[in-house]
């Protein structure tokens, strides 16, 4: 796979499942929300978030060349299978036409070698 990184740091936020959709999600190229009964969760650039929103902060992404066909299998399981056997967890946000892979920034460059060294193209700009 083709995977490109991405030069924002993310949030990943959580509000109440009954809020509206905030205000500064207006500021962001790249956001993504998901309503449960449970929660509001939002995935987006983090200088956008308020400091007081409850979330984690500090993450960086790969985005993966897309478009991908619905048919495909094993797409995500050749991305997260050697991040898992290198002890780096992840967070994904899919979307109609692709995946975006989600780390620590912390281990970002780490997770990119591995990425490489199990076969997939990694751009970073």
């Amino acid at each position: 796979m083709k995977l490109t990184a991405l030069p924002e740091t993310f949030a990943i936020c959580r509000l109440d499942p009954g809020t509206a959709l905030p205000a500064w999600l207006a500021e962001c190229a790249f956001f993504s929300v998901t309503r449960t009964p449970e929660e509001l969760s939002i995935v987006c650039v983090e200088a956008a978030v308020p400091k007081e929103i409850k979330g984690e902060r500090g993450w960086r992404g790969f985005k993966v060349a897309g478009p991908l066909a619905f048919s495909l299998t094993g797409v995500l399981a050749s991305l997260a299978g050697p991040l898992a056997e290198a002890g780096i967890s992840l967070f994904v946000v899919s979307t109609y036409e692709t995946d975006y892979l989600l780390v620590k920034e912390v281990r970002f460059e780490e997770a990119g070698r591995v990425l490489e060294a199990a076969g997939h193209q990694v751009e970073v700009h």
